[in-house]
């Protein structure tokens, strides 16, 4: 593999056997903080909330490096489309007359068309 990667073998033990970075023994434990927050949050927080959630706990981090952690780890915020009002009540137009009044039952088929508008959140 060292010949492969054109590296000498010396290089390959010696990086194999160096002590991890202190950056990254921070990262490991900044990471098991994010992870936390973000389980508890349901999953709904992205980096910015996780960044003010640590700084609140007292570690001072960037919001760009808890966006880099959780890219890292494949953790992404569950976006909530917004409820959006498609009824307006307040216009001019005509409103039709409700013939059915409540009374379902019927004698034979096609007499009585009904429709609903349900919204089903997806």
């Amino acid at each position: 593999m060292c010949k492969v990667l054109r590296v000498s073998r010396s290089s390959f033990y010696s990086w194999l056997m160096r002590k991890p970075v202190k950056r990254d023994i921070e990262n490991q434990d900044l990471f098991v903080r994010i992870k936390k927050i973000y389980e508890k949050s349901k999953g709904t927080y992205g980096s910015p909330r996780i960044a003010l959630a640590l700084f609140e706990e007292g570690i001072y981090v960037s919001r760009p490096r808890v966006a880099r952690l959780m890219k890292q780890q494949n953790l992404k915020s569950i976006i909530r489309k917004k409820w959006v009002v498609t009824t307006d009540s307040r216009h001019n137009y005509p409103v039709v007359e409700n013939k059915l009044n409540r009374e379902f039952t019927v004698t034979g088929t096609g007499l009585v068309w009904v429709s609903d508008i349900t919204y089903i959140k997806r």
